[in-house]
């Protein structure tokens, strides 16, 4: 039986999106193969306490601030109910 899959979009800083881009380029694989073979070899060797989940996400520059303007543009109105995705 085929496994069920789900689509997400990802957004790289340049840096990142060009060491995808040169390692691809290397191993003669699409970037966006290559992204989806890493991010699921980083998702199995993550450990699933709690407190590595939080080192993983206080590692994220930025992220702690962006969730917060999120809640803010949220709590303003300006977010889309999950269910009209």
């Amino acid at each position: 039986m085929a496994q069920k899959t789900t689509r997400f979009n990802i957004q790289l800083d340049e840096r990142h999106a060009m060491k995808l881009h040169e390692l691809a380029e290397r191993t003669h694989v699409n970037p966006g193969t290559l992204a989806r073979s890493l991010l699921s070899t980083a998702l199995e060797q993550a450990a699933p306490h709690p407190a590595s989940i939080i080192e993983l996400l206080d590692a994220i520059p930025g992220a702690f601030e962006r969730a917060r303007q999120g809640l803010l543009e949220t709590h303003a109105g300006k977010g889309i109910p999950l269910d009209e995705f």
